[in-house]
């Protein structure tokens, strides 16, 4: 509770800033407060509390994604300078990412569907909000719109869902849900089914799981890449602990019967993200179907209920974020010129950094031995553990697919360029945050069980 009171008021300190003239040292309150919230998350390890009436639960599930959100945001910062050097509008942009990561911190922590909804809702309009910022680029209004539609449109679903949920058992409390879900399992109202499947629909859209992901590429692409960085990571992170939270302490009871709805949302979401991957020459939208087609293998971990589900959804969402955030950085360098073409030539000027970017490269396409193999590993014992194994198949068919578009970027920059191109530069910063996200890649990957053991 102590991670989210301090993150809510570095938000509000934030908003202040310009009133009380310490907005030039909003960054330096900002790296400072989400440090401490990340040492005030690790003293409160170990502990359970309840707060708000059994509104909210801080386990360790909740610390353990409280956490790695705010562990990310620091990195993440690193490939975001150029984007709060207006400081006009850097306070604000500072307060839009304060609230996220609290609606996100929410996301992780609610015991109950009120608090889900208000999470989900701080988060997501942060984000929109976040994703129309570039005022000079008529792109970025563009996404910011594309993401309020589907998102307010899959907001209502939720809504429905949770109204329906809540006339059938007379409660919003997860534990109260669960109870009455198991005392009246036998016959279960339509209610509840219907429920299910509106709260699953209106996910899959948060997730940008297929068929319900067409937003994703347009807006991914219109915003700001230190913005689609961010989406990418900590939101997607953010959502997912959330779907897994609501199904497993609420409608665990029910699984064989939703297993399949998600099942085959993974198996389409995966394949198909892979191979729309596969055509783009934008580096910028080929990682936006990769971070579609990601979604699908976290599916299969929210599909598979058992012990290593947890830490399985957990240490992959670390890994992929990671490299995500490395590989965000170099398209945030190439700045609107995002063709692959544009990579030509940068293994020779750059080649420490290009090897960097080749290990993240691999890491997510899950080649051994980096953190993105073992994500992966452990997404699909998971699932073999609770038999799902078609899904599986697809799964490994769909990574073999990915692996060829993944190798398509190493080989861009490895290729001579034209000689008249311009090729990409990094700045201090860039190559630190390459720097320090491939090396937790390879710690992840020669120690998984540094976040694959801890809840």
């Amino acid at each position: 509770m102590n991670t989210l009171i301090t993150v809510s008021l570095l938000g509000i300190a934030a908003m202040l800033s310009e009133v009380f003239r310490f907005k030039k040292f909003i960054q330096t309150v900002f790296i400072a407060a989400v440090t401490g919230a990340t040492g005030l998350a690790v003293l409160d390890w170990g502990t359970s509390y309840s707060y708000f009436r059994f509104m909210v639960l801080f386990d360790d599930y909740a610390l353990a994604f409280s956490i790695l959100f705010l562990v990310l945001t620091l990195i993440w910062l690193l490939l975001s300078q150029e984007y709060f050097c207006n400081e006009n509008t850097r306070a604000d942009y500072f307060a839009l990412i304060s609230f996220s990561l609290a609606g996100a911190i929410i996301l992780s922590s609610f015991s109950d569907l009120s608090m889900f909804f208000i999470g989900i809702e701080i988060l997501s309009v942060s984000a929109y909000v976040l994703a129309g910022s570039n005022r000079s680029d008529i792109r970025s209004a563009e996404a910011a719109l594309k993401y309020f539609l589907p998102g307010a449109f899959s907001t209502g679903f939720l809504l429905f869902g949770m109204a329906l949920i809540y006339g059938a058992t007379g409660s919003f409390n997860l534990s109260n849900i669960s109870l009455w879900i198991i005392a009246n399992h036998s016959n279960l109202p339509v209610m509840v089914n219907a429920g299910v499947v509106f709260l699953i629909t209106g996910l899959l859209f948060k997730i940008a799981a297929m068929p319900f992901h067409n937003w994703a590429p347009d807006v991914y692409d219109g915003s700001p890449t230190p913005v689609t960085a961010y989406m990418s990571t900590i939101i997607k992170a953010a959502s997912f602990a959330a779907f897994y939270r609501l199904f497993v302490s609420c409608f665990s009871i029910m699984a064989d019967w939703w297993t399949p709805l998600l099942v085959i949302a993974a198996a389409i979401t995966m394949i198909g993200g892979n191979i729309t991957a596969v055509y783009q020459n934008n580096l910028k939208r080929m990682l936006a179907y990769s971070s579609i087609a990601h979604s699908g293998y976290l599916l299969l971990a929210v599909a598979a209920i058992n012990q290593l589900s947890k830490p399985a959804m957990l240490f992959y969402l670390a890994a992929y974020s990671v490299a995500s955030l490395g590989m965000f950085t170099l398209v945030n360098r190439m700045g609107n010129e995002q063709q692959l073409d544009k990579l030509k030539g940068f293994a020779h000027d750059n080649p420490f950094y290009a090897a960097l970017i080749t290990l993240l490269t691999l890491s997510m396409a899950g080649i051994p031995p980096l953190a993105g193999f073992f994500g992966k590993y452990y997404v699909f014992l998971s699932s073999i553990r609770s038999d799902l194994i078609w899904p599986v198949i697809v799964a490994v068919i769909a990574s073999l697919i990915g692996v060829y578009y993944y190798f398509r970027i190493v080989y861009n920059m490895y290729s001579k360029p034209a000689a008249s191109a311009h090729v990409v530069s990094l700045s201090g910063f860039d190559k630190s945050a390459i720097l320090i996200t491939a090396l937790l890649t390879l710690l992840l990957g020669i120690a998984p069980a540094l976040i694959a053991d801890i809840i």
